[in-house]
């Protein structure tokens, strides 16, 4: 192979190694090009140009090399080489003639050198080349730009120099002649390596304790971390059924994901309220701190959002970093200048991105890191690259806070799912090592499916772990909702703070009336908070809203973490989760609080909305609008996902099983009832226009809703307050035959939601739950509605053999349901026996798909039992299995015979010749099977010359797939004879096979129906 050839066969890994550093290093490697004249000036500049990104700039130089044929690619390797060495042990650079004849020519031939020299000397340079009339004021000012760095500044004034006849370019060799290198900064510096151990010191401290979930002890990080389940993030609209689900990664492989976006810096972490995004992150600095992980970064800075939200002043880079994170002692000028030269070696985290009040924007363009500007504008041209460029960030966020603007800058999106089964149990497990008591627990959950279901957030099994001894010792059994959870934890925190001689000793209701003053205090805090989008307390705020010290020392306040330094440490309550819920204490138990103001809680309004479109219903509704401060404009603003996670709490606390606690604490029943009615009827309401919006179905189509994840929080809040009667009226106006809930973030809690309204519908319903995290557990939720669905759609929900077990036990009782779609799952072998039996029960069965799961041979065959017995299914998937020939035996066996399937997929199954030999057989025997798909198996042309010899004795199947099979000219060949007896199929499938161009021509012209 030449070099050529080899060089085109390593782009891939070129494109990489010219990336995979900071811009300076592909601007040394053009200066070696330049320099020896492999680029001319036109292509350099062009390769130059500010603003593009560096992937894009990186392949087309490969392009414009390469072009120059084997020379021009010997000397682009030995330019990497050049730069590579130069950055270990620096040379001091050649000599050149400084009187030169031609000082253009060899201020090129010497350019990496002349940079070198130039390196730190640039503004003086400047003011002598200005003062002797060689550069303009203007012209120096374009070279100083503060987003350039040293070196940058340096290849500018030579740029100029090329351009300029005046003799600069004379001028700048006789003047660099005598310049000693100047070293760059280095971390091995004593400035760097002070700042890199203090910063370490500061992020450890900042990141060993879990103060966040506790509020009186401090919970070891490092004892209690359990990871999430964090998979890649499938867009609406991207997956392919035939494609495998999204991969399950470990911190580790944070930044190793492929991205959608390669010349973006940014990862983005999005999960729920709950789900563990800020402990996630602080698992990583801490990791990096200690030197475990995270290496390739010399610095960390981590930034809590709802925290620099307080920040009202003009701030640079440079004060975002050393006056809001880790302040260098000493060098701040050195530290900061490498930090703009190794963008690389930095990595910025943002916890709670959705905690901002402003959206991402693209309204102003700031490139100076030393120049001041608002926090919202230097955010978003960080996270875009004007600011930092090949500085990695990462950024927290739940879904609906993300708009489409923040994607485009973004190289990768991952979604943190919460615990799986086993990580509950791990995690209580670290909490709890005293004899028995984890094991009572975990029992417990796995007797318990509400609870169980709640317990995959983070936040719900911390609950569990620091209320176990209420949870042991109850005979009122286990919380059922979110709200019960909230509220035992609530009484635990009570009891905890009492003293032992003024309360009782047991949870209830006079317990909560003691401390009313304090809840409403809290209370009224936590809605004002969420009103104005603030989420840490001043001493001023918390004075405001009557909140003193007793009220602090119950614990749901804690001091917040990251304060600025030197600064008294603001509070904040535990978890967002928390805010919500005293709020919706104090709405359903402050007497200032009028029904009618409920309603601006349970509007189905569209998280993420803009503040126009909030504007827009107080301008046109006579009467709307809403006093400043009060508390409807407080609701009116606060943010739409904040505002229905308190609806929920709010549902559950009017709700009837509640009603007796509320009223004990000194509530006005008159009021609970009129504020019960008020949302039972925004409810009602909500839903109603939800359906009405509902588009009418096409021709001959059956009704279909997919709906918004603002639908899934009013289903949340019905089944908070539980009350069977206004479930039956909610879906009462619900007429669709599909009902849609694909990327919703579906969980354990959701399923028993909308379990608990959709089982009483009349109509059964397809119901389609693909790309969430519905689990086992949430299987298990989904049981009570299953007699209502006519076909359930669980693609890529982390299911396992046990919960499709369970499913299916209770769907040989359910006559309804005659379709499930499984693909991109976690079942095996042993989920096989189940499917035989519901086959061989279930004579109404139509559809099963088992794509992408983990199902070999052993599972084939059990299930080939159970299609020898059934007579209805018409839709069999089985790719992405591993099946091999004798599974494909065993199913081909079985459906030799068959009356109804018409469609088989078994694609990627490792099949050969001898599977597709019994495929052939149950060709030429069975009579109803109209699509055949074996793309990317092993069959060969042993194998296509076999099913050749099928198709001369069928007469139904009209498409059969055989693309990437090793398919050569005698198998398509077999194939043009079998076509010839056979005018009942439509299409073959060949492409991505062993076809020369002659040959696919030579096909296709034969017989059309062979797709190359």
């Amino acid at each position: 192979m030449c070099a050529q050839d080899t060089f085109q066969a390593q782009r891939s890994q070129l494109v990489g190694l010219l990336v995979s550093g900071s811009l300076e290093g592909f601007e040394s490697v053009l200066d070696w090009l330049l320099s020896w004249e492999v680029l001319s000036w036109e292509e350099y500049e062009g390769l130059s140009l500010l603003g593009q990104p560096l992937s894009h700039s990186a392949r087309r130089l490969l392009d414009t090399v390469w072009s120059k044929g084997a020379w021009g690619c010997e000397q682009l390797l030995a330019a990497v080489q050049a730069v590579r060495a130069e950055s270990q042990s620096p040379a001091p650079g050649g000599l050149w003639d400084p009187d030169s004849a031609q000082p253009a020519r060899d201020l090129q031939r010497h350019r990496p050198a002349i940079v070198r020299r130039l390196y730190g000397r640039v503004e003086g340079v400047l003011d002598l080349a200005q003062g002797q009339g060689f550069i303009s004021p203007y012209e120096c000012d374009e070279i100083r730009l503060p987003v350039f760095t040293s070196s940058q500044r340096a290849r500018r004034l030579l740029d100029l120099a090329m351009v300029k006849t005046n003799g600069l370019a004379a001028f700048l060799l006789r003047h660099a002649q005598d310049l000693p290198v100047l070293p760059a900064p280095s971390f091995e510096d004593a400035a760097c390596r002070k700042y890199m151990s203090k910063l370490r010191t500061t992020v450890s401290a900042q990141s060993r304790f879990l103060s966040t979930y506790d509020g009186a002890e401090n919970l070891c990080l490092e004892d209690v971390y359990t990871e999430n389940v964090l998979e890649i993030r499938t867009e609406l609209g991207t997956a392919e059924p035939s494609k495998p689900g999204p991969a399950t990664l470990g911190l580790e492989e944070l930044f190793s994901a492929r991205g959608h976006n390669e010349d973006a810096d940014t990862v983005l972490v999005v999960g729920e309220a709950g789900s563990g995004k800020s402990t996630l992150l602080q698992q990583l600095h801490l990791l990096w701190a200690a030197g475990r992980g995270f290496q390739e970064f010399l610095f960390v800075f981590p930034f809590s959002c709802r925290q620099l939200q307080c920040v009202a002043r003009p701030l640079s880079v440079r004060a975002l970093l050393f006056e809001l994170c880790c302040w260098p002692d000493r060098g701040r000028q050195e530290v900061f200048q490498f930090l703009l030269e190794h963008p690389d070696r930095v990595l910025l985290t943002f916890d709670g991105f959705d905690e901002f009040r402003f959206r991402f924007t693209e309204r102003e363009r700031h490139c100076s890191p030393t120049d001041p500007t608002s926090l919202q504008n230097l955010l978003f041209n960080l996270l875009q690259g004007n600011l930092l460029k090949n500085a990695r960030k990462v950024l927290t966020s739940r879904p609906d806070a993300v708009s489409a603007l923040l994607r485009r800058c973004v190289r990768s999106e991952l979604h943190l799912r919460g615990f799986s089964e086993d990580g509950i149990e791990r995690y209580l497990r670290k909490c709890h090592r005293e004899p028995g008591v984890a094991d009572r627990l975990v029992g417990l959950l796995k007797a318990t499916s509400a609870l169980h279901g709640l317990c995959h957030l983070p936040v719900f099994a911390w609950m569990v772990s620091k209320c176990h001894q209420e949870l042991l010792l109850q005979g009122g059994g286990p919380p059922k909702t979110t709200t019960d959870m909230y509220l035992l934890i609530l009484q635990h925190f009570l009891l905890r703070a009492s003293r032992p001689d003024s309360a009782p000793h047991a949870p209830g209701p006079s317990l909560l009336g003691g401390r009313l003053p304090t809840l409403l205090h809290l209370g009224h805090l936590a809605l004002w908070g969420l009103g104005t989008s603030c989420y840490v307390f001043s001493t001023k705020q918390l004075q405001a809203a009557h909140v003193d010290e007793e009220d602090i020392s119950l614990g749901f306040l804690v001091r917040a973490k990251r304060a600025a330094p030197g600064s008294t440490p603001p509070l904040e309550f535990l978890h967002i989760t928390f805010q919500c819920f005293f709020a919706a204490l104090y709405l359903a138990l402050s007497a200032e609080v009028t029904s009618s103001s409920l309603r601006h809680l349970f509007s189905c309004r569209r998280t993420g909305s803009s503040p126009l479109a909030r504007l827009l219903p107080t301008l046109c509704v006579p009467g709307l609008r809403c006093q400043e401060g009060s508390l409807e404009a407080l609701l009116q603003e606060a943010e739409p996902h904040n505002l229905q996670i308190t609806a929920a709490f709010l549902a559950g606390l009017l709700s009837r099983e509640h009603r007796g606690l509320l009223l004990e604490c000194q509530a006005s029943e008159k009021a609970l009832l009129r504020r019960q009615a008020r949302a039972r009827c925004c409810l009602a309401r909500s839903l109603q226009r939800h359906f009405h919006s509902i588009p009418p179905a096409l021709p001959g189509e059956a009704k279909s809703m997919h709906a918004m994840p603002g639908f899934v929080w009013l289903i949340r809040s019905l089944h908070e307050m539980r009350e069977e009667r206004l479930a039956r009226e909610a879906v009462r106006g619900l007429k669709v035959g599909h009902l849609k809930l694909t990327f919703c973030s579906v969980g354990p809690a959701e399923c028993a939601a909308l379990a608990f309204v959709l089982r009483h519908l009349r109509r059964p319903v397809a119901l389609q739950l693909d790309h969430n995290s519905v689990g086992d557990i949430g299987v298990e939720q989904l049981l009570p509605c299953l007699r209502v669905c006519k076909a359930l759609y669980l693609r890529d929900n982390n299911i396992s053999d046990r919960g499709i077990c369970k499913l299916v036990e209770h769907a040989l009782h359910c006559e309804a349901l005659q379709k499930l779609a499984l693909f991109n799952n976690k079942l095996t072998d042993g989920c096989a026996q189940s499917m035989a039996r519901l086959l061989e029960c279930r004579q109404n069965f139509l559809a099963l798909r088992l794509g992408n799961n983990h199902i070999t041979a052993v599972g084939a065959q059990v299930l080939a039992q159970g299609l020898r017995a059934n007579t209805s299914l018409q839709f069999l998937g089985f790719w992405g299995n591993q099946v091999g020939d004798k599974g494909a035996q065993a199913l081909a066996e079985a459906l030799g015979e068959h009356q109804s399937l018409r469609w088989l997929s078994l694609v990627g199954n490792n099949i050969g010749r001898v599977g597709a030999q019994a495929l052939a057989l149950m060709l030429e025997k069975n009579m109803a099977l109209e699509e055949l798909c074996l793309e990317e198996n092993h069959l060969q042309d042993e194998g296509v010359c076999s099913l050749a010899e099928g198709l001369k004795r069928n007469s139904a199947l009209k498409v059969l797939k055989l693309s990437n099979n090793c398919v050569t000219y005698v198998g398509a060949e077999a194939l043009l004879q079998a076509l010839e007896r056979n005018d009942t199929i439509l299409e073959v499938w060949l492409r991505g096979n062993a076809f020369s161009p002659e040959e696919t021509e030579q096909l296709s012209r034969r017989d059309a129906r062979l797709l190359l």
